[in-house]
């Protein structure tokens, strides 16, 4: 998987050090040496991380441009380096994280690791694999129902019956996933379904080590894209 981001800034000896160590942390690299072409770019295109130079001439514009609605959602999450790291001037910015200048490339690679494990976290909350395997629905009192898995999250799943089905809070479920030494098992409650046969299904209650089992699966899914 390969992530994207953007650095902006005019500093060509700290550009070359931070594309080596995005290379090698699989983030392809985009270089703008000015912020409103920068900031224009973003507004037509997301990326996964923005680097930005405060010490370059209208970096502190594009800072206060990105902490508009409009812009929040662009980029996740903003480093900045140069100028001054107090919290409160992070805080202004929206900043997550910051390193000095002249660049060490052990704090960089420090940093940019951590925010890269945020951005990969962040997509593994809401990613959802498309899976076809058979799920086994039980309500307490009634015989169990069939099946077939549409995808899969960390919260939940979609699936696809040939019945209507009960909305219920005490939906127990179970499944096996491909690969898995043992099969997955949920305490669970519908939260939607269509007259096609399509059903919604929130997660409520996971066994810690079949949630483990559930994200390592769903992230070497995610990382084999």
């Amino acid at each position: 998987m390969t992530l994207s981001s953007m650095v902006v800034s005019r500093d060509w000896q700290e550009v070359s050090v931070l594309e080596c160590i995005l290379g090698g942390l699989h983030m392809d690299v985009t270089v703008e040496n000015e912020p409103q072409r920068a900031l224009t770019k973003l507004s037509r295109s997301k990326v996964d991380a923005l680097i930005v130079d405060r010490d370059l001439n209208g970096s502190s514009q594009l800072l206060r441009e990105l902490q508009t609605p409009a812009m929040q959602t662009r980029t996740v999450p903003l480093v900045i380096m140069g100028g001054s790291h107090h919290p409160a001037t992070l805080i202004a910015t929206g900043a997550l994280f910051a390193f000095e200048k002249p660049i060490s490339v052990e704090q960089a690679v420090r940093t940019l690791s951590a925010a890269r494990n945020m951005i990969v976290d962040g997509r593994l909350r809401y990613h959802r694999a498309g899976l076809e395997v058979p799920v086994s629905l039980r309500w307490k009192g009634q015989k169990p129902k069939d099946a077939e898995l549409v995808n899969l999250s960390q919260g939940g799943m979609q699936l696809r019956t040939d019945t209507s089905l009960e909305v219920a809070r005490n939906l127990q479920i179970s499944f096996a996933l491909p690969g898995a030494r043992s099969g997955l098992k949920a305490h669970a409650e519908i939260v939607w379904q269509d007259q096609r046969g399509n059903v919604g299904v929130r997660f409520v209650k996971v066994a810690q080590p079949q949630q483990r089992t559930l994200q390592l699966w769903l992230a070497q899914q995610f990382l084999a894209n």
